[in-house]
């Protein structure tokens, strides 16, 4: 099962496709798949069918302007497919000012499953420029228990304090919340946009922590 911001490696033939498909970028799809860079699981369209799963390529930041690709994939065409990129595996691409602070929350979320999108996962996936000094670390915290939700958000916090922090918590079924919003709306008991594979609605968080075992 595909989940958003899951990393997809495409197959010879897929990428024949992204390109016929997309004729106007057939550069940037080719220089795809010649480095054998992954594409980005993204929301699905709601015209997508079930065999095929919907992808973008964000491209490096190039004279200043960030551009993602939009393709869509037929399952046959996947060659391979992980999860995100672990913090671990992320801060060889961290720069200078951020590697102390990243360290210390490796070092702090041992036990949670912590994953980084976004530039900072691109660059260390690709080694090509992403991150710009206003670049946000996005991070995706997917705890499998209301404890382990409670602590990776405590956490999350208070390394905010000294990072740029952002991004979602993944709850097991695939549904995520922006951590951030998640965090104000248990304050001021609203709700949350919770964004899925297929759709975003509105939710009380209290149904979502309630599905997490304790």
């Amino acid at each position: 099962m595909n989940g958003r911001h899951d990393l997809v490696w495409l197959t010879r033939a897929g990428w024949h496709a992204a390109v016929t498909a997309d004729p106007g970028h057939d550069g940037s799809l080719r220089d795809w798949y010649e480095n054998d860079w992954p594409a980005v699981v993204r929301r699905q369209d709601a015209s997508a069918g079930d065999d095929v799963v919907c992808l973008g390529i964000p491209l490096p930041v190039s004279d200043g302007v960030r551009q993602r690709l939009s393709l869509v994939a037929h399952a046959g065409h996947i060659a391979r497919r992980t999860a995100p990129v672990t913090l671990a595996d992320a801060l060889a691409a961290a720069p200078p000012a951020w590697l102390a602070g990243l360290v210390a929350l490796a070092r702090d979320a041992a036990g949670l499953d912590l994953r980084v999108y976004g530039s900072l996962a691109m660059e260390s996936v690709t080694g090509a420029p992403y991150l710009r000094p206003e670049s946000d670390i996005d991070l995706l915290l997917r705890p499998s228990t209301r404890t382990e939700l409670r602590a990776g958000l405590a956490l999350l916090a208070h390394h905010a304090a000294l990072l740029p922090l952002d991004g979602e918590i993944v709850f097991p079924s695939g549904d995520a919340v922006a951590w951030k919003e998640w965090l104000a709306a248990r304050r001021d008991q609203a709700r949350v946009l919770v964004k899925s594979l297929h759709a975003v609605r509105l939710q009380d968080p209290a149904l979502l922590e309630d599905s997490l075992p304790p």
